[in-house]
């Protein structure tokens, strides 16, 4: 079977992206398959002859033409077998405000949010019942990029200025204070949960995330009721928004409670990545963690 590892792409992701394709690259059994290909996209328009003759695209993309489905339904029209989750799933899940509307009424735990998609659009008087200090982030965006968060009202407008020149639609969502935590889950599986404490700001931001040192990410298990509690959850969240293969699913517990944040249908995939850590925790190698994503992901 050849192999091609799609990275680049045309996203604010771009830079994570080739880190996570790099990585899968070095860690994927080089003995198991026929053949291993790096493929660079560096704009839509060339994916159909970058693609070409693969039997099957590991997809290390993250953002928009990676996460939102678009690549996917690329890839199911020439027939090529893809890793994660599917088209409809993927534009989901991309979706947090779609997202956080699905699982709530699953009865899933997530924060009060409004979505806008200009500045004229701020309701104020909504957001006033979220009390501040609420986040504003792009609605389809990841890794934390352009995600601020605002402590009172005079500091919305530019933060949603900033958020629409990476999206059309910014999400503004209440803050909810409490311990950061992710479920990564394999093959509807949930692996062990994942503490993350930023070193480096106020919440998991793009520079706890990315930075050398940026946060320290714990593998715990919590307590019974509260680990109870993360794992039906997750796997709720699986199985309502229809995932295949791999997803991580992002938490705040406060109080006890945990809040669905977002689901990454495509997590990251680099050296400093939390799903490969929460993999190890289970006895589970990178290079075997890549293979077993391939193979949940063929049927």
């Amino acid at each position: 079977m050849k192999i091609g590892v799609i990275m680049g792409g045309v996203s604010s992701e771009r830079a994570i992206s080739l880190m996570s394709g790099e990585e899968v690259l070095k860690n994927l059994n080089k003995t198991k398959y026929d053949e291993v290909i790096p493929i660079v996209i560096n704009s839509k328009r060339e994916t159909v002859e970058k693609v070409k003759g693969i039997d099957f695209a590991f997809i290390a993309l993250h953002g928009r033409f990676g996460e939102d489905g678009t690549i996917q339904g690329l890839l199911e029209a020439l027939e090529i077998p893809y890793s994660g989750c599917g088209v409809l799933t993927s534009a989901v899940c991309m979706n947090k405000g779609i997202t956080k509307r699905i699982i709530q009424s699953a009865g899933v735990n997530t924060a009060p949010w409004i979505t806008v998609k200009s500045v004229e659009a701020i309701d104020y008087d909504k957001i006033k019942t979220f009390n501040y200090p609420v986040f504003v982030k792009p609605n389809n965006g990841g890794s934390s990029v352009a995600t601020f968060l605002v402590k009172n009202e005079d500091d919305i407008e530019h933060a949603v200025r900033e958020g629409l020149k990476y999206d059309s639609e910014v999400i503004i969502e209440k803050y909810i204070k409490g311990e950061e935590i992710t479920s990564f889950v394999l093959n509807g599986e949930v692996f062990p949960t994942i503490i993350l404490r930023p070193k480096k700001g106020e919440f998991f931001d793009y520079q706890s995330k990315y930075e050398e040192g940026g946060a320290d990410e714990i593998v715990e298990i919590l307590q019974d009721d509260l680990q109870s509690a993360v794992n039906e959850i997750s796997k709720k969240v699986w199985d309502v928004l229809g995932c295949k293969s791999y997803s991580r699913i992002d938490m705040i517990v406060n109080n006890g409670v945990p809040y669905v944040l977002e689901v990454n249908t495509l997590p990251g995939l680099t050296s400093a990545s939390i799903i490969p850590k929460s993999a190890k925790a289970k006895g589970i190698e990178f290079s075997e963690l890549l293979d077993e994503i391939i193979e949940y992901s063929m049927y």
